[in-house]
């Protein structure tokens, strides 16, 4: 029997990197509402009673940035000078300014376009490779330890925004450390839960609080065990959190926003940025398509690599790995792909209705996983099936 232990990490919408990404994201819908066409860019970044957005816009729209920003810092829970950082008194200094037009024009032509058909026409907005995975191990058809770390964060702010723990506040960190054996998990083997808190709160009440209306409601019990490790804020002390105590930048959590650190990572970050942007509409492409070939029966795990030339719309490379576990060779896997995915830009952008307002949603709790997401659905395995027919003689 072979034994090894993974570990995923999550944080809750209080921590400051997920602060600039909400902000961010909140941002893009607001430009995408009055103008789908909209090419967005946006970074944020946030310390002790600041807030920067920056950036490239091109648009139609007209977006209030400091309505926005102030709103989004509010719904979190930032909205009192005690905390260190309050939605009301914040400082917000906004610099945004136009596309390249370097870059537009790869996106709006594309370099090899020959008038074949639209999908042909619109390019890349960036070089670069984007990764996808789904495995059978959750009904997520995420790995398990990632799906957890996210539970408890999500009960985490539940039970401050309910009041069911009073003295917390928005800023927090969990991780979830999963044993495996011969590759299936089986127990959750260690717990770590950082929660900011009151002054006045003591790390025993914190302790017995966090283990019976976080750790027990958001981590099956099967799973936990008298050998299970758990560890409530491990300095005894969480008072200064948020951007009181550490900046935030967007784009810094880009493990926690996909799987955990289960599967390589192409580097690009996700919120801000539009559909054109390969870096996050081919990550969910890739997404969307190993789940739906895990789900077709395929394989029980699958890896996908996609990559890109700016301003080309084909892309430059697919690449299969099922581990082992394909009932298909993965370079006939790759063939599959290919047959039943347009992984054009703008086909990627119109198959999973990429221009439209819904990326607040994806910028806490993960990217992945997301039943209301349109990269989760599960409509592509009917054509697996029948595809995978010629590949099985």
């Amino acid at each position: 029997m072979s034994k090894k232990l993974f570990t995923s990490e999550s944080v809750t919408e209080g921590h400051p990197d997920k602060i600039c990404d909400q902000i961010a994201d909140a941002l893009l819908d607001s430009f995408i509402g009055q103008d789908p066409a909209s090419r967005c860019a946006i970074e944020v970044c946030v310390t002790t009673g600041v807030v920067m957005v920056f950036g490239e816009v091109t648009s139609k729209a007209t977006v209030d940035v400091q309505k926005v920003t102030r709103e989004i810092i509010d719904s979190i829970g930032y909205n009192d000078t005690s905390l260190g950082f309050d939605a009301n008194t914040c400082a917000v200094i906004s610099s945004l300014h136009e596309q390249s037009p370097d870059i537009a024009m790869g996106v709006d032509e594309a370099f090899e376009y020959e008038g074949v058909d639209e999908y042909d026409r619109t390019g890349a907005g960036d070089q670069g490779m984007m990764f996808g995975y789904a495995c059978d191990e959750t009904a997520e058809y995420m790995p398990l330890a990632i799906v957890l770390a996210h539970s408890l964060s999500k009960k985490l702010a539940e039970v401050r925004k309910r009041g069911v723990i009073d003295y917390l506040r928005p800023d927090g960190k969990t991780q979830v450390t999963v044993e495996y054996e011969d590759g299936v998990p089986k127990r959750v083997d260690t717990v770590v839960v950082s929660c900011q808190h009151d002054e006045d709160a003591d790390i025993d009440s914190i302790t017995k609080d966090i283990v019976e209306y976080v750790i027990e409601k958001a981590i099956p019990a099967e799973l936990i065990d008298d050998d299970t490790k758990i560890y409530v804020n491990p300095t005894g002390r969480f008072v200064y959190g948020g951007p009181y105590s550490d900046s935030g930048l967007t784009g810094r959590k880009i493990i926690v926003d996909t799987y955990g650190g289960y599967c390589p990572h192409g580097g690009g970050a996700l919120s801000g940025k539009d559909a054109t942007k390969v870096d996050r509409s081919a990550f969910y492409m890739a997404r969307y398509i190993c789940k739906n070939l895990v789900a077709a029966g395929v394989a029980k795990k699958c890896e996908l690599q996609v990559s890109y030339a700016i301003g080309m719309a084909r892309p430059i490379s697919v690449t299969v790995n099922t581990y082992g576990t394909g009932i298909i060779p993965d370079d006939k896997a790759e063939e599959l792909v290919r047959e039943v995915f347009d992984l054009r830009p703008k086909a990627i952008i119109d198959q999973l209705g990429l221009q439209q307002p819904i990326y607040r949603a994806t910028s806490n709790y993960g990217h992945l996983g997301n039943p209301d997401f349109p990269w989760e659905k599960l409509d592509k395995t009917d054509d697996i099936k029948q595809a995978l027919q010629k590949y099985l003689v």
